[in-house]
Formats: C-alpha cells, structure tokens, sequence
C-alpha cells in the first residue's frame, strides 16, 4: 500500500454521483489523511532474503510477490516481515530449511505483479508464492477486473513455473484509523469488493486464498496501537506475526502438510462465495 491511503479511493470513482458538496468534505478528508499518515517509514522494507534453519536440509522455496505489506515496511528487523515470519514458520513445521525470494515491491499495484515476476529468472520455479496485493489498485482507482485480471495472469505464470500459490486478499481498508468517516467507511467497501473479486479469480486459476479481512482484519481494528506500524498504516512486527500466523494454515496446505483449514481459507474447488 502507499501512504496515500484510502483518501483516493473515494475521489471520482467511488463517489460518482456524490453531491458537490459532499464531494468536497471527502477531499478535505483525503487531504487531512494524507497529512496524518505521512510517510515516516521510507519506501523500503527490510531485506530479508536468505536461507532460513539451513542445518535443516533440503530446501523449500519460497517466493514473496506483492506490494508494501508483501514487501514487510512497517517491520523494523527482517526477520519481522511477512516473509520472515512465514520462512521460519514453515521450517519449523516442515523440519526443512526455507529460500525466502521477496519480489514484492512497496507502492505496486496488480499491474506491476508482471514486472515483479519478470525479475525473476527463466529457471526458477518456488515451491510455494505468496501474492498479497490490492491496496493500492483501490487508492488508484484501478477497476476491479483489470485489477484481477493481472492476479491471474500472475497466477498462470506462477503454476506454469510449478509453484503453488496461496494469495492473501486485500486487506480492509476501513481498519486504518487516520483516515475520518465517511471516508473510511467507502474505502471499506471498496477494499471489500476487490477482495471477494480477488477470491473468485484465484481460485478459478487454482490458487489457495487467505481472506485477510475475515481472519486478521478483526485484530487490526480492535488493537490498532499494537498492530500497526508507527505510521498507522502499515504492520507493526506485531501486526505482521499475527499476518503470517493467519495466513500458515494454507501455506502448509500448498506445501501437502495440511488438510484442515480454518475459516477464512478457500481451497480450489470449493465454493467462492465465503
């Protein structure tokens, strides 16, 4: 996500046939969050490629595409990103030492999922990818089927390679607090909508989902100080340990470890209405 936050969500697109006057509190609130967010982390996450539990032995590959929450800004120590926490949570339950490839780039939306992928090499097939995305591609303004659109192409290219993949979805935008109603309340629904586009398309290309919204969303929203990042928009460490707790379940599933998911975890072939 970008430190713009939801304010852009609402301008034009979402607000189509706003009354003017209604158009123009929603701008003052855009620009009010704007100034509260700021930019305080900087654009880069901590880089936290490397072999993680190498005496473990034989490696599973793990491949991290995305954007800033991906990416892990908002973690101060590598081994606190998203990436980190779900490396080290997969030796652990594996008994195997994990190749964390991180791909994601802070700011993307779905469109820049090809470019990520085009970093890679031609050879390099993970075992398993992670596809968080979606926040920005609301901030923008993008429409919903061009943003699932390149997920699924992404996808494509992620099986094509023989990875499983396991997107998490995007994110409720009405969790961040700087951002004042009825702004926030719009960017919800918007976040919301691309989320449950973004479930269909997954699934329908043979991805696993994790429903950000229903299985940490909850946490965001009532632990706000704890949870985010001193921006208030991005994880804190915290926030991103409990991010990749949520999101384990269907990793090890990707990986034929696990068989029970819990809610908010949709396998291909189920029905994409939950």
């Amino acid at each position: 996500m970008t430190r713009a936050g939801v304010a852009l969500a609402v301008v034009g697109g979402l607000v189509g046939a706003t009354a003017y006057g209604a158009r123009e509190l929603l701008h003052r609130q855009a620009a009010q969050a704007r100034r509260a967010i700021g930019k305080p982390l900087g654009e880069a996450a901590p880089s936290a490629d490397r072999l993680y539990k190498k005496k473990y032995g034989t490696p599973v590959d793990l491949l991290v595409l995305g954007d800033s929450v991906a990416a892990g800004l908002g973690a101060e120590k590598p081994k606190q990103t998203l990436g980190g926490r779900l490396a080290r949570g997969i030796a652990q339950q594996t008994g195997r030492s994990v190749r964390l490839r991180t791909a994601a780039v802070v700011g993307s939306e779905s469109s820049m999922l090809a470019e990520q992928l085009a970093t890679l090499p031609a050879s390099y097939g993970p075992d398993v990818a992670i596809i968080i995305v979606g926040g920005n591609d609301v901030t923008h303004r993008v429409p919903v089927s061009e943003s699932v659109r390149h997920l699924g192409e992404a996808i494509d290219e992620l099986r094509a390679r023989g990875a499983e993949v396991v997107v998490g979805t995007c994110p409720d935008l009405g969790a961040l607090r700087p951002v004042p109603q009825p702004l926030r309340a719009l960017g919800s629904r918007a976040s919301r909508q691309l989320a449950s586009a973004q479930r269909a398309e997954a699934l329908g290309r043979g991805a696993r989902v994790v429903s950000l919204a229903h299985v940490v969303g909850p946490f965001f929203i009532t632990n706000p100080e704890e949870m985010f990042s001193l921006d208030r928009f991005h994880p804190s460490a915290h926030g991103y340990k409990r991010t990749a707790k949520a999101m384990l379940p269907s990793v090890l599933a990707a990986l034929g470890i696990a068989d029970d998911l819990p809610f908010g975890h949709h396998a291909p072939g189920e029905g994409r209405s939950g």
